[in-house]
């Protein structure tokens, strides 16, 4: 196979009708940026929409804005738009509270229903490389309620092998975090279920980077963030989807006066909403849902170019090119992919090894305009970790091509040996 030139990458993005979309973020001049997985960038409605916010909605509205600029129903309405990019329906999805906060609700949730079904299923079952925060919420609630945390390693377990009649409930993020490897819903699910296992989904690397169908896929639960893919902005409100069937079986243990039925009502005791509103807990973060909004509603622009499809498709050529590019240039310097190539197996991001030096490159890389960032292993069994997310919305394929340009040239000059880079930030 010919070799790739800059060339060719410009020619790729002449052709691609989703590049008008870059137009709608905020982003520097000669930056490349390979961090969305981490943090979305500045949609450029964000800065006009919050304004409004603080200046006419807050400033002169004050308190009547609840009414009269639809506060009290925000997080209604930004749920119903996440909804359409992860198959669910109006009404089923709210966005509130954190991503560990929501895990910990529905986890509280399953386990609950659970217990009325099947009271000696006493395990729930995650994997041993899930986000930190998600297996720390379960270690606390299996700590407080007396259940046992299972973890798997994929690459030594079969699923199914841990899929025993003792478990309550499956854990998993959709998207692994450091190699970018993405589940099967459908058939682990599926698998689960088999069990009578519960399953819950966390979909921080999935929401606005990969179609997911909640419904199709029988999924049980589902949380998510909102300043990665969804572009809402540091700290961003997540969201939490429960199937329909399972909404009036529980109490979330948070069960604060906004997930009440009749708030207002101002009652002492707790009637929890028939709805996904019962996992609303406190008043809600109004200026953080308004900048959320503003970054799903370019995914409702990008519907009538093709919509959650035609962005998968040119994320998975955005990571291919990326792929062809790291194999093509920089495996004689001991760079070597460890996410997935099958396209089907793979999430919205590369991540890449190196045989030392992984933190010290991600920096010399930063140094040279290209943002990506750095996951640190275990010391053994999960190496650190150069990890680069690709977010279509504002990725072009020059882009692509810049980016491993410049990892070359850290890697041929050797620069990234410079003492400056070795100092370690507080986030990495």
């Amino acid at each position: 196979m010919k070799p790739l030139i800059y060339e060719d990458c410009q020619a790729m993005d002449r052709q691609d009708p989703l590049c008008v979309l870059k137009d709608m973020f905020q982003l520097p001049q000669g930056l490349v940026y390979l961090d969305g997985n981490s943090l979305g960038a500045l949609p450029k409605t964000a800065q006009s929409r919050v304004t409004q916010a603080i200046q006419h909605e807050w400033g002169n509205e004050l308190i009547r804005s609840w009414n009269t600029s639809g506060w009290f129903e925000l997080p209604r309405k930004v749920g119903d738009k996440i909804a359409q990019l992860i198959g669910a329906y109006p009404g089923e999805v709210v966005a509130t509270d954190t991503t560990s906060i929501n895990l910990f609700k529905v986890l509280a949730a399953a386990l609950s229903i659970a217990a009325s079904d099947s009271p000696t299923k006493k395990k729930i079952v995650s994997e041993r490389s899930n986000f930190p925060t998600d297996l720390y919420i379960a270690q606390a609630i299996c700590k407080e309620r007396g259940y046992e945390l299972v973890l798997f390693d994929l690459q030594e377990q079969a699923l199914d092998s841990v899929l025993l009649e003792d478990v309550a409930v499956l854990m998993l993020t959709h998207v692994n975090y450091r190699t970018g490897a993405m589940h099967d819903m459908r058939a682990v699910s599926a698998l689960a279920h088999d069990q009578g296992i519960l399953t819950i989904w966390d979909l921080a690397h999935s929401a606005g980077a990969v179609p997911v169908d909640l419904h199709s896929d029988k999924a049980d639960f589902a949380v998510g963030c909102g300043y990665k893919y969804l572009n809402g902005g540091p700290g961003a409100p997540a969201f939490v989807w429960a199937h329909p069937k399972h909404v009036g079986r529980f109490w979330q243990p948070l069960a604060g006066w906004w997930g009440h039925e009749r708030p207002f009502d101002f009652s002492p005791d707790y009637i929890p909403s028939p709805s996904i509103v019962r996992f609303q807990c406190g008043t809600q973060p109004i200026l953080s849902l308004v900048a959320l909004e503003c970054g799903v509603d370019v995914f409702l622009a990008a519907q009538e170019l093709g919509g959650m499809y035609a962005l998968r498709k040119k994320s998975l050529a955005l990571t291919e090119l990326f792929m062809r590019l790291v194999d093509e240039r920089l495996s004689p310097y001991g760079i070597s992919i460890v996410t997935p190539r099958k396209p089907d197996e793979r999430g919205s991001q590369v991540s890449l090894i190196a045989k030392e030096g992984a933190y010290e490159i991600v920096q010399a890389l930063i140094a040279r305009g290209v943002l990506g960032d750095y996951r640190a292993g275990d010391g053994g069994k999960y190496p650190d970790i150069l990890r680069f997310g690709f977010t279509p919305l504002y990725l072009g394929f020059s882009d692509v091509w810049e980016a491993v340009d410049q990892l070359h040239k850290v890697m041929q000059t050797e620069e990234w040996r410079d003492p400056r880079f070795a100092h370690k930030n507080a986030v990495t």
